[in-house]
């Protein structure tokens, strides 16, 4: 492992490569585009491949069929681009494939499609959301493990911040992909009447005069979903929430505005205490409960119109108020480059609502 100043993109990129991701496909919109454009120099380099899609429909169509075949695969976009992908996200869960998407968004308003998702059924995945770089580096080998262990996309949530931005990250060294799982499909089963299928409306094939039993299948999506969710644990930072009258949460790069804002007034002896989930799914839910215990109100920031806020209040059933102190803010090109994002701006919203306590 090598320290190292790099681009947030350049970054994300040496550590999927590093975890092992042998495949990438994209179409360039900013501020994905980066990410791309490093895949595409470093996977022929370590024996992968990287394909610029005529769209991101193609892109997510080739990730899946690499990922198919056993190969840790790999695609992104921004939210517009997700937008497009959405049904094949959700076949892929019913498919049990795994597969790991980057969400390098304009702001924070793609919380509830990273979260409910806008494809077909049922479905839920894991969702990761990093504060900088150096985070996203070390959740990069997360997701891929977290997507062969529950065989399922799980999507990393960043931003123009991440993506754009330098810092001093441990970028791991590649090593070794892992070895094809017994699921993945290599052709030697066709024609043998015990062919392997992936397919979202079921796992092995059926007779002809039988049909399929889709309630059956569904119920298995439906039972592995749940299994996953129990199952993952979920990942959050906490400080000084123990004895805070105001808890303020916010995730992704405002978190780390905030919390710098949290502390400072800690230091002067306000009592407030800081939550982030890292886990946008499954939601930390008894974190945000346990923190909650004994104060008199949460606080929740984001770059949007209120989204996290609904799950914030679905974890507290009631159990503390719960009062948005974020709003949309946005530079003229809407990609997210926010004039609130500033410890001071953190600072005085934190202050006026505990002064309503």
């Amino acid at each position: 492992m090598t320290r190292r100043l790099l681009e947030g993109s350049e970054a994300v990129a040496e550590a999927m490569v590093a975890a092992g991701c042998r495949f990438f496909a994209g179409y360039p919109m900013t501020p994905f585009t980066e990410v791309l454009e490093h895949m595409a120099r470093l996977l022929p380099e370590h024996g992968g491949t990287c394909i610029n899609a005529e769209s991101e429909l193609e892109a997510v169509g080739m990730a899946w069929g690499a990922a198919a075949t056993g190969t840790r695969a790999a695609t992104g976009s921004t939210g517009q681009g997700l937008s497009l992908m959405q049904e094949s996200l959700s076949e892929l869960v019913s498919a049990h494939i795994p597969m790991v998407v980057l969400n390098m968004a304009r702001a924070q308003g793609d919380y509830f499609q990273a979260t409910r998702g806008g494809g077909h059924g049922d479905y839920r995945m894991p969702v990761l959301a990093p504060k900088d770089a150096a985070e996203a580096v070390s959740l990069m080998a997360t997701a891929f493990e977290l997507a062969d262990q529950w065989r399922t996309p799980v999507l990393v949530f960043g931003d123009y911040y991440l993506a754009h931005t330098a810092q001093s990250v441990d970028v791991p060294e590649a090593g070794t992909p892992p070895a094809a799982p017994e699921w993945a499909l290599d052709g030697s089963t066709g024609g043998s009447g015990r062919a392997k299928l992936l397919s979202p409306l079921g796992d092995h094939k059926r007779r002809d005069d039988v049909g399929y039993d889709l309630q059956e299948h569904y119920r298995g999506v439906a039972r592995s979903v749940q299994e996953m969710t129990e199952g993952i644990e979920p990942r959050y930072e906490e400080f000084h929430s123990e004895d805070a009258d105001v808890v303020v949460m916010a995730w992704g790069t405002p978190g780390r505005y905030v919390r710098a804002a949290v502390k400072e007034l800690r230091d002067t002896g306000v009592p407030v205490g800081f939550l982030r989930p890292i886990t946008l799914y499954p939601f930390p839910d008894a974190a945000v409960q346990r923190a909650a215990k004994h104060a008199k109100l949460v606080a929740v920031y984001e770059n949007n119109q209120g989204q996290m806020i609904d799950d914030v209040r679905l974890a507290l059933e009631g159990r503390a108020p719960v009062r948005f102190i974020g709003g949309l803010s946005l530079d003229h090109s809407g990609f997210g480059i926010a004039p609130d994002l500033e410890v001071a701006t953190m600072r005085a919203r934190i202050e006026e609502v505990v002064g309503t306590c």
